[in-house]
This record gives C-alpha cells, sequence and structure tokens, in this order.
C-alpha cells in the first residue's frame, strides 16, 4: 500500500534549495553539501514493513492463544444456540480482538525485524503484486500499546472472561438474524463483568469505564495484520478464516 511519506514535503524543500545553491553561487565546501545533503531513504513508521524476530517461538506460542480463544468461542452454550449463520458472522467480526485479548492474557511478548522491501521485479517473479497488506511498524506499536493497556489494568481470569463474552455477543455485526437475542447476551456479559468487579476491586469505581475504554482500542488492529505477523510464517497462503471456521464447527 502506498502511503505518503510524513518527510517528503521537507525534502522537497532540501532539494530545491539545494539546487539554489549550487547554481547561484557557482560552488560550495564539502562540509556546507554534506551539511545540506537530502536523505537517501525514508524511515517513515507507515512504511516500514517488519517481521518477528523470533518466528518459530512466537509463531508457537500464537498458535496456541489462537486454539484456546477457539475453545472457549466453542465452550459457551449461548453461542452454540445461535443459528449458524450468525456464528460465523461473529466470528469473521470477533476473533481477532478476541486472539488479542487471549495475548494480553497470557502475557505474550514478541519483538520484530525490518523486512527489506522487494523490487518490482522480485514482486512479479514472485506473482506478489496483490499480496495482502504487509505488517509495519505502526500497526506493531499499535498492538503493544494496546497489550500495554491491559497489562496495566491487571485483569483476573473473571474479569478476560466476561470481557471476551462482550466482544464475542456483538449485536452490531451486519446480517444477525438473532441481532436482539445477542444484544440481551451482551447486555449480560457486560453486567457480569460489572458486578465481579465489586468484590476484586471494592475501592475502584472507575476502573469498569477504563476496561471498556481498553476494549475499545482492540477495533484499531486489523484482523491482516494478526494474520500476516502470527500465521502466514506458519499457514502459507491458506485462508485463515478457512481454518478458524473448520476449528469452530468440527465437534
Amino acid at each position: 500500500m502506498d502511503c505518503e511519506c510524513d518527510c517528503s514535503d521537507y525534502s522537497n524543500g532540501q532539494a530545491n534549495a539545494i539546487l539554489f545553491n549550487i547554481l547561484s553561487r557557482g560552488e560550495a565546501t564539502q562540509n556546507e553539501m554534506n551539511y545540506k545533503r537530502v536523505p537517501q531513504s525514508c524511515h517513515c513508521e507507515k512504511r516500514r514493513n517488519v517481521c518477528l524476530k523470533t518466528p518459530n517461538e512466537t509463531c508457537q506460542v500464537a498458535s496456541d492463544v489462537l486454539v484456546k480463544t477457539m475453545h472457549f468461542m466453542k465452550s459457551l452454550p449461548a453461542f452454540q444456540q445461535l443459528p449458524p449463520k450468525d456464528q460465523l458472522s461473529l466470528l469473521q467480526n470477533g476473533w481477532a480482538p478476541l486472539f488479542i485479548l487471549g495475548l494480553a492474557q497470557d502475557r505474550v511478548r514478541f519483538e520484530v525485524d525490518d523486512v527489506p522491501a522487494p523490487s518490482m521485479l522480485e514482486r512479479i517473479l514472485l506473482n506478489n503484486l496483490n499480496d495482502q497488506e504487509q505488517p509495519t511498524m505502526a500497526g506493531v506499536q499499535t498492538l503493544k500499546a494496546c497489550l500495554v493497556k491491559f497489562w496495566s489494568l491487571d485483569l483476573s481470569p473473571k474479569e478476560y472472561a466476561y470481557l471476551k463474552g462482550t466482544v464475542i455477543f456483538n449485536p452490531d455485526v451486519p446480517g444477525l438474524k438473532a441481532s436482539l437475542f445477542i444484544e440481551g447476551l451482551q447486555y449480560e456479559a457486560q453486567h457480569a463483568l460489572k458486578e465481579v468487579l465489586v468484590p476484586l476491586h471494592p475501592e475502584d469505581k472507575g476502573r469498569f469505564a477504563r476496561i471498556l475504554l481498553a476494549a475499545s482500542t482492540l477495533k484499531t488492529i486489523t484482523p491482516s495484520l494478526i494474520t500476516e505477523l502470527f500465521f502466514r510464517p506458519v499457514i502459507g497462503q491458506t485462508d485463515l478464516l478457512d481454518l478458524l471456521i473448520d476449528m469452530l464447527f468440527t465437534r
């Protein structure tokens, strides 16, 4: 995906200034030229593609989190009572935020390295011109900031469970047949979350609001980032959603 470089205006201005100085003065000292030299590469966060530093270890941990996430969904009787199409819609909408909550609950940490951008010739030869968006440093930083928010809250297993319920049962997903029933399930999950906070944190009156605020950041992280970063090295060109559907509906 092409992104406008944040330093493009600066670079163009510098280039014009250098050209003007060369033409008007005729010559310049080496020090002056070094001082005004235009940067040869852009290190803008939006354009830095990254990959896992230890893919074998991290992908295994991520796979374990994903398996636990799917087991959690399948273990909910209310979820199993929904029409299959509604289950599929909720899965497609909610697997990524649920997975991120799983990463937070298991306190999964990971590091990334920069990936050199392939040349146009390499992309043509590898037939990758239409590949999905690659993970960027900016996207990874957003994911890590989200995890830090949940770690700072130090949620208990019950808090995580009820919060996951509010995420799974999202009545705003388009095309749901049982949207009213799902809305009721989300309300019950939110109420249960609020109730469990009373004995756990009796003095912290704003904890419920802070948890919901942290949960709102889950949607800032795209499923494609999660897929490409944690699972593409393992599944290759297989569609991850197809695998999740198999996991969900396999008894």
